[in-house]
């Protein structure tokens, strides 16, 4: 699954198009690499977010194309 896509599924970030800017602007890294926003995801990769606010890092635990929004959060897992 694209980076972009899965952050918008996980509602880590609220529009596929947010995502899709925030990786372009570089501040989307996996496993502490940038990346584009086709860059496709893999169970177990840690993606970190740079925001004007911090960052935030987390190790991806599943891939879904759909989700509820109740189960948003298991897709993955927060780390420090």
């Amino acid at each position: 699954m694209r980076i972009d896509k899965f952050l918008k599924v996980s509602r880590i970030l609220k529009r596929r198009t947010v995502a899709h800017d925030a990786a372009e602007s570089g501040n989307i890294f996996v496993n502490g690499k940038e990346v584009k926003p086709s860059y496709r995801l893999k169970v177990g990769d840690v993606v970190e977010i740079a925001f004007v606010t911090g960052t935030l890092k987390f190790r991806v635990l599943d891939l879904k194309e759909t989700v509820k929004k109740d189960d948003a959060a298991s897709l993955y897992e927060v780390i420090s």
